[in-house]
């Protein structure tokens, strides 16, 4: 008995399901929206049941934007429009509350501290897998695989999962390297060649470092994908390939782990595909990196 694996919908059937993250959305991209969108923002989180009984005309109306803003807002948080936000709205506003999205305060018991803490990361993979594209992973893939050398960069908090994505590639056989420290992050990207495939981690997009690095790495050939999150940041104009997270970090807990169990979660998922991809080299590479790490242990 063999049972069918489901597929996902395409076409216009697909633009119409809701996501399960409108509000996250909107939140996460509003501090670089322009000043009209960012008015469209405001009035749909103060009120997002009110949007579901809502015309594009009366919303337009309400915020004195164009009927045009509301469909391109709607576009730019990556839903196909009016119609697809009302949708992915009424399914987000019937869900049971939780903590998803409350910041950790000093009255929290330990209790409440956890439950809040585990309930972001939680929310923050769901969120991530949403936004996801697994096209531009395979372009990933395709990328790194082509590539004689990758470069790794992240700085701050990005450099521990930039450690660990090079870890990872080292582990499956590929000649990877990782830079940390800005200023040789610009020696490097200005030494590269289309031979070299750049895997940037940034969290925000706007680390004035990254970005640098990211922009001269293009200029010199490379291919550039970078790790970022879930909103327009300046880092995207200097990628070939982008692999969103999403990951809402509130006023206390700026860098959150959420952010970067997101990032290591798209680096796992990086991972696998590449070594699916050549099977037998990376099992076969893993085997013997195996046998060399075993005169590490007792």
């Amino acid at each position: 008995m063999t049972t069918e694996k489901p597929t996902r919908k395409t076409g216009a059937a697909a633009d119409q399901m809701p996501v399960e993250n409108a509000l996250s959305r909107i939140r996460i991209a509003q501090p670089g929206m322009a000043k009209g969108a960012r008015r469209i923002a405001d009035y749909i989180l103060e009120q997002p049941a009110d949007i579901v009984r809502m015309s594009v005309t009366e919303l337009s109306e309400a915020v004195g934007v164009s009927e045009g803003s509301i469909i391109n807002f709607c576009r730019s948080i990556g839903l196909s429009g009016f119609q697809h936000m009302k949708l992915s709205l009424a399914q987000e506003i019937v869900q049971p509350v939780q903590f998803i999205h409350e910041d950790v305060s000093r009255e929290d018991d330990m209790d409440t501290i956890c439950r809040k803490i585990f309930h972001s990361g939680i929310q923050a993979l769901r969120d991530s897998l949403s936004v996801l594209d697994p096209h531009a992973m395979g372009r990933a893939v395709d990328v790194i695989r082509a590539a004689k050398r990758v470069e790794i960069y992240g700085i701050g908090s990005s450099a521990p999962i930039a450690e660990d994505t090079h870890y990872r590639m080292l582990r499956i056989g590929l000649d990877a390297r990782i830079v940390t420290d800005s200023h040789i992050q610009a020696i490097s990207a200005s030494r590269c060649d289309p031979d070299v495939a750049v895997l940037t981690i940034s969290h925000s997009g706007a680390t004035h470092e990254t970005v640098a690095s990211t922009r001269l790495a293009r200029e010199a050939g490379a291919k550039t994908i970078v790790i970022t999150n879930f909103a327009r940041s300046p880092i995207q104009a200097y990628a070939d390939i982008v692999l969103f997270t999403m990951a809402r970090e509130t006023a206390f807990r700026t860098e959150a782990m959420s952010s970067r169990i997101a990032q290591l979660c798209v680096v796992d998922a990086l991972i696998a595909a590449l070594a699916l991809a050549d099977y037998d080299r990376s099992t076969e590479t893993l085997r013997s990196t195996f046998d060399v790490l075993s005169i590490k242990r007792f």
